[in-house]
């Protein structure tokens, strides 16, 4: 078992192996450390098998930067805060 989170190392990796799949038409394994926009993006991949397109990739790609550089997380955040700011 895995102790800690993944670094950006193994989130590459892990990235690369999972889009490898997806390309293959295969889920999205839990538990590769990936957040949820990123996942959602291999999703549509796989979904689109045969047919996935380079933007579908490319988009991926970018979710996976983005996780890396911490926007997705920022993201939530302000999705988070304006969501309670909507119910006060």
């Amino acid at each position: 078992m895995r102790s800690g989170r993944p670094d950006a190392e193994q989130l590459r990796r892990n990235f690369e192996s999972v889009l490898s799949a997806a390309l293959q038409g295969e889920g999205v394994r839990s538990e590769t450390g990936l957040d949820s926009p990123t996942q959602d993006a291999l999703w549509a991949i796989a979904r689109a098998h045969p047919n996935a397109s380079d933007d579908l990739i490319a988009a991926a790609r970018q979710s996976l930067a983005d996780q890396l550089d911490g926007t997705n997380a920022a993201r939530w955040r302000a999705n988070l805060d304006r969501m309670i700011a909507e119910q006060s």
